[in-house]
């Protein structure tokens, strides 16, 4: 079974941590790859900020994993929260849940 990872920055304000994660979920299913998600199991995890949150991007990158970010108008568009699915349980096994 897929989940769907939201990968927030713990930078912003808590309410802005919670609408940046609808923003990736919406992004993620306007413009995502097809993927096996099925409207199943989400699950949020933090990050500290914009560099970790661009670490992860790379990370994924590297594995040819296709994420979906979305960038704030709000905050000159810095990436605030990416949404990927993953099969492997244990790729984010170091990140907390928000």
């Amino acid at each position: 079974m897929s989940l769907l990872y939201v990968l927030s920055r713990k930078d912003l304000k808590k309410s802005s941590t919670a609408v940046q994660s609808g923003h990736a979920v919406a992004e993620f299913l306007l413009y995502g790859p097809d993927t096996e998600w099925d409207n199943g199991t989400l699950v949020y995890l933090g990050v500290r900020n914009l560099d970790e949150l661009n670490n992860w991007c790379s990370k994924l990158s590297e594995k040819k994993i296709e994420w979906v970010g979305f960038k704030e108008p709000d905050l000159n568009n810095e990436l605030t929260a990416i949404a990927v699915v993953l099969k492997d349980r244990d790729f984010f096994s170091e990140l907390n849940l928000l």
